[in-house]
């Protein structure tokens, strides 16, 4: 597998613009299951193939059990990563074992506490929020403890039941209840609360920062830069298209070792790349600009100007400086709205 990740990186060194690179994300699986030197390897791959700028930001994704204080410290001594997304979930061992995750509390905290020693202060956390065993009590203590560790930036998502899943089939058989909307609404309230009251910035529906902490690579997705992703079922956007890569591992590898690129591409029509950008955006902090609305055809800017008047009426969109972003009370129902403020993609449309 390393090795078809660094024939992969080679084939596609022209993907993206040329200039510096100021973000590298290992993700999408479990990177940290990957030993110090297999990192290394991949790092001094991309280093030779891109212009890493100055101070990027290398993120690499964890488990909790993952992070022994001897791979911390090899990490933090042996490689160029400076910045830790740790899937912490939930500080309450009854969350994580109805998750059917391998960590537990202990190894919540642990991580946490070696991480800091190591000296990696630029931590993100995960937490879930809506699920069956996460009382209201014990969402305020799973934001209390991340508070106490002064973790400078959280990724909260209420949890959410997909077909295909473990948890889709359950909850179709009728062996779990549905989730429960007001409880997540709830939750998500107190959320912004809490984190409002503790110095974090709402720039992202799922994600909180202290000033200074915004993620540069999750902010460049949204923003719609663009971005190369390598290895199975790995995605990349070049602005105009996107890309995947077979999922298969096995495929993948025997792909690349024919020297073949194994991935599907779809070129994105115009109201595709507007409807994009309206997803991405109203999520932000920034909201939906009206020039670069105004760039695509005037049906387009009709459309929008007559679906998103409804939402300015009821005070869950607003206009700041020629921006249209979310209230507080759009943030609740944002899905909803960018649905609505979407184009139809029918042909002849510009």
């Amino acid at each position: 597998m390393i090795e078809a990740i660094l024939k992969e990186l080679e084939f596609r060194q022209s993907y993206l613009p040329a200039g510096p690179v100021d973000t590298v994300y290992f993700g999408g699986g479990t990177p940290s299951i990957l030993e110090i030197r297999e990192l290394g390897k991949i790092i001094k791959q991309i280093d030779r193939l891109f212009q890493v700028a100055p101070g990027a930001e290398i993120t690499l994704e964890a488990n909790p059990d993952d992070l022994t204080e001897e791979k911390l410290k090899d990490l933090r001594a042996h490689t160029p990563v400076n910045r830790l997304s740790i899937g912490i979930q939930s500080f309450a061992d009854v969350d994580l074992h109805w998750m059917n995750r391998a960590h537990n509390q202990t190894h919540a905290r642990t991580c946490l506490e070696h991480a800091l020693r190591q000296g990696f202060q630029n931590l993100t956390i995960d937490l879930i929020y809506g699920a069956p065993t996460t009382t209201d009590a014990q969402w305020v203590e799973n934001m209390r403890i991340a508070f106490e560790y002064q973790i400078p930036h959280l990724s909260c998502y209420s949890l959410t039941v997909e077909e295909g899943t473990a948890l889709g089939t359950f909850v179709k058989k009728g062996k779990q209840a549905p989730m429960d909307e007001e409880q997540a609404a709830r939750q998500f309230e107190m959320l912004m609360d809490a984190a409002l009251e503790q110095g974090y910035e709402h720039y992202e529906i799922s994600n909180f920062a202290r000033p200074g902490h915004y993620a540069k690579h999750n902010t460049a997705y949204w923003l719609g830069e663009p971005y190369l992703g390598i290895g199975p079922a790995a995605h990349s956007f070049d602005g105009i298209s996107r890309q995947w890569n077979i999922a298969n591992n096995a495929l993948y590898i025997n792909s690349l070792e024919q020297s073949i690129l194994p991935f599907e591409r779809e070129v994105l029509t115009p109201a595709q790349q507007f409807n994009e950008y309206i997803l991405t955006s109203m999520r932000t902090i920034w909201g939906a600009d009206r020039q670069k609305i105004d760039q695509w055809s005037p049906a387009f800017a009709t459309h929008f100007d007559q679906a998103v008047q409804q939402y300015l009426d009821t005070g869950t969109v607003e206009v700041i400086r020629h921006s249209y972003r979310l209230t507080r009370t759009g943030k609740l129902i944002a899905d909803r709205i960018a649905s609505d403020l979407f184009v139809a993609d029918t042909p002849g449309a510009i």
